[in-house]
């Protein structure tokens, strides 16, 4: 069976996103609304600015006690995150997160049209496995030449 790529294997195809003056409060809103884990941050002509991940809230809001209803997206926001074209394997795409370290690939089509966000959980068993094995390997590679 042939490997999916990232936006064939998006489990939502609409783009949840907000403006950079939004709060943490509506934007944790919008995520529980839609049942996502991120919300991507966009100017008024839909260009790509940020992403605001589950792990944002909690590590740059709330355990630095900042107000949710005051504080801006832009102000906690990871800015001009890495992004990947729809066509990149999940496999490809999942190695580039346990390099990374990232949850969330924005996937960015022809004209920098925003497509959706492929979140690791959107991944199979069997793709993560072939991502694991192959960071193994060029974690090998690397100890080798090292």
């Amino acid at each position: 069976m042939a490997e999916r790529t990232v936006f064939q294997s998006m489990s939502q195809r609409h783009v949840v996103s907000v403006g950079p003056q939004a709060s943490i409060w509506e934007a944790a809103c919008i995520m529980t609304r839609a049942n996502c884990g991120s919300v991507l941050i966009v100017d008024t002509l839909g260009t790509l600015l940020g992403i605001v991940t589950e792990r944002d809230l909690m590590t740059r809001v709330l355990a630095k006690a900042l107000s949710p209803e005051k504080t801006q997206v832009a102000d906690v926001m990871t800015r001009g995150p890495m992004c990947v074209p729809p066509e990149m394997l999940v496999s490809d795409a999942v190695l580039i997160m346990i390099e990374r370290g990232f949850r969330h690939l924005p996937i960015i089509g022809p004209g920098s049209k925003i497509l959706g966000v492929f979140s690791v959980r959107d991944a199979l068993p069997r793709e993560i496995g072939n991502a694991v094995s192959l960071a193994e390997f060029n974690e090998q590679v690397n100890d080798a030449l090292g």
